[in-house]
C-alpha cells in the first residue's frame, strides 16, 4: 500500500463511502475521514478490510496522509458543515492544493467559495454527483465546476470512476465557479419534473383505470422498452412489482403519500425566477410535492369539498397508448425548460456551457439517465444556438405526433377529478411557447392603468416605453422601467 493517498475523502455517509470503494476499485488509494471517528474504524475495518485506503482520525492526520497537491473531496451537508470543514482544512493546506465539494451545495455558495479559496492560494471545484448509492460504487455522473487549473489533477481520477457509456465517461469539466453545481441543481429540478411525470401517470392508471400495481408496473416495464427508456421508468416498475413482506400488500400501497423534498427543487424553481426563466413543470413539481405534505389537510378536505370520482369507462388500451405519449412529450417539455434555464445561467454568469456536453454527463450514473439524452446532444450539435429543445427537428416532430393523445390525457384527467399538474402543466407551456400572440398586451395595461408602468407598442421599435393617461387624471408621469 502506498504510505500517501492519491485523494482523500472527508464524510462517511452512503455517497461518501461508495465512492471511496469506487475509487479504490480504480487503482487509487483513498485517505477517509469522519468527524465521528468511529465510523471510520468501523469502514476500514468493515467494507474496507483489506482495501488500499488509509483511515484517518483526525483532521492533521488526514492531510498529512495526502500526496501533494493534495486533493480532498467533502461528501459533508451543504451549507454551514462546508464552510466550517473548509475553515478546518484552509489552515493546514498549501498554495496549489484542492478541495471538493461533492454534495449538492447552493451554486451561489460554491462562487462565493472559489473566490475566498483564491485568496489563500487554493483550487476549489464545486462538483455535482448524481447516481445515488448504487452510482457512487458502480459509475455516478460527474460535473466539475470552479478552478480551471485543478482540473488536470482531477481528470484522471474523476473520469476513471465515473459512469461510461460509449466509452465516454459521463464527466466533463463545465465551467467556472458554480457551473458544475449549478447544472446539478437542474438535473435534480429535471428529476423533480421527471417524478412527478411519472407518479401522475400511475395515479391515473390506479383512479382513472383501477388498475392494481402489478398490473401498472407491467405497463411501465413495456414503457421502458420504448421512447421512454430511463433510469426511473426502469425503477418504478420495480417498485410497483414489490409485496410489502410484513402485509403481503403491495408496498407502494404501504406507503404515506407525502413527498420529501431537500431543496434542490425548490433551488432550481428559485433560478427560474431570479434569471426570469419560465419553467413552470418543474415548479409545478415542487408544488406537488408541498401539497402531498399537508396530508391531514387534504384528507378533511376529501369529505367536504364536491367533484368527479368515477372511473374511465372507454377504451382501456387507448386510453395507455395517450398516456404514454402524453408523458414522453411532458417529459420533452421539462427537459427544454431545464436548458433555457442553463443557457439563461450561462449567459449572465460567463459560463459558455457546452450544452451537447451536459446531455453526455447525463446520459450514465445520474438519476435521469434516459435514452433520449442522445438525441439532446445531436439537437445542440447541429444547433449550438438552438433557443429552446423543442425547435429541433427531432423534438418537434415527437410532440407534434404526440399532441393529440397529450391532449385527449388532460380532458380525460379533469374530467375524472384526477389532478396533473405536471403534465397538463407541460402542455400549458408548449401552448404559451407556440402562442405569437399572448394576452400579456392586457397586463400590460392593467399595470400602466393602476401604477403608470408604461408599455411598449406593436407599431415602435423595441425599447421604446408609453404611458396612457387611462382615467383622465392621471397626468403625463410615468414610473421608471425595470425587470426584477
Amino acid at each position: 500500500m502506498k504510505t500517501q493517498a492519491d485523494i482523500g475523502v472527508v464524510g462517511l455517509a452512503v455517497m461518501g463511502e461508495n465512492l471511496i470503494l469506487n475509487m479504490e476499485s480504480r487503482g487509487f488509494t483513498v485517505a477517509c475521514f469522519n468527524r465521528t471517528v468511529a465510523k471510520v474504524d468501523a469502514f476500514v475495518n468493515g467494507r474496507g478490510q483489506g482495501k488500499n485506503l488509509i483511515g484517518c482520525r483526525s483532521i492533521p492526520e488526514f492531510v498529512a496522509a495526502l500526496a501533494r497537491p493534495r486533493k480532498i473531496m467533502m461528501m459533508v451537508r451543504a451549507g454551514r458543515a462546508v464552510d466550517d470543514l473548509i475553515g478546518e482544512l484552509c489552515h493546514l493546506l498549501e498554495p496549489g492544493d484542492v478541495l471538493i465539494d461533492g454534495g449538492n451545495s447552493h451554486y451561489p455558495d460554491t462562487i462565493c467559495r472559489c473566490d475566498g479559496a483564491a485568496k489563500r492560494g487554493l483550487l476549489y471545484v464545486g462538483a455535482g454527483v448524481s447516481g445515488g448509492e448504487e452510482g457512487a460504487l458502480k459509475g455516478p455522473s460527474i460535473m466539475p465546476g470552479g478552478h480551471a487549473e485543478a482540473w488536470p489533477h482531477l481528470k484522471p481520477i474523476f473520469q476513471a470512476i465515473a459512469a461510461q457509456v460509449d466509452g465516454v465517461p459521463c464527466c466533463e469539466w463545465l465551467g467556472p465557479d458554480g457551473a458544475g453545481h449549478f447544472v446539478k441543481m437542474v438535473h435534480n429540478g429535471i428529476e423533480y419534473g421527471d417524478m412527478q411525470l411519472i407518479a401522475e401517470a400511475y395515479h391515473l392508471m390506479s383512479q382513472g383505470l383501477g388498475m392494481a400495481p402489478a398490473e401498472i408496473a407491467a405497463v411501465f416495464k413495456k414503457w421502458n422498452q420504448g421512447p421512454l427508456d430511463s433510469y426511473l421508468v426502469e425503477i418504478t416498475a420495480d417498485v410497483l412489482a414489490k409485496t410489502d413482506d410484513v402485509t403481503g400488500q403491495p408496498m407502494v400501497d404501504v406507503i404515506l403519500d407525502a413527498a420529501g423534498q431537500k431543496g434542490t427543487g425548490k433551488w432550481t424553481s428559485q433560478a427560474g425566477l431570479n434569471l426570469g426563466v419560465g419553467i413552470p413543470q418543474i415548479a409545478e413539481a415542487v408544488f406537488a410535492r408541498c401539497l402531498s405534505a399537508i396530508k391531514d389537510e387534504r384528507v378533511a378536505a376529501s369529505k367536504v369539498l364536491a367533484g368527479p370520482s368515477g372511473k374511465f369507462a372507454g377504451d382501456k388500451a387507448r386510453f395507455l397508448a395517450d398516456l404514454e405519449q402524453a408523458v414522453y412529450a411532458a417529459k420533452i417539455c421539462s427537459y427544454a425548460q431545464g436548458y433555457q434555464l442553463l443557457r439563461a445561467a450561462s449567459a449572465e454568469h460567463k459560463w459558455n456551457l457546452n450544452f451537447g456536453n451536459v446531455a453526455l454527463l447525463w446520459r450514465g450514473g445520474c438519476i435521469i439517465r434516459a435514452q433520449f439524452l442522445g438525441k439532446i446532444k445531436e439537437a445542440f450539435d447541429a444547433d449550438p444556438a438552438l433557443a429552446n429543445l423543442l425547435l429541433a427537428p427531432y423534438f418537434q416532430k415527437v410532440v407534434a405526433d404526440a399532441q393529440a393523445a397529450w391532449r385527449r390525457t388532460v380532458a380525460s384527467a379533469v374530467e375524472l377529478g384526477i389532478p396533473l399538474p405536471a403534465i397538463s402543466t407541460a402542455l400549458g407551456y408548449y401552448d404559451a411557447y407556440r402562442c405569437a400572440r399572448l394576452p400579456a398586451n392586457l397586463l400590460q395595461a392593467q399595470r400602466d392603468y393602476f401604477g403608470a408602468h408604461t408599455f411598449e407598442r406593436i407599431d415602435q421599435p423595441r425599447g421604446q416605453f408609453f404611458h396612457v393617461n387611462w382615467t383622465g387624471q392621471g397626468g403625463a408621469t410615468a414610473s421608471t422601467t425595470y425587470v426584477v
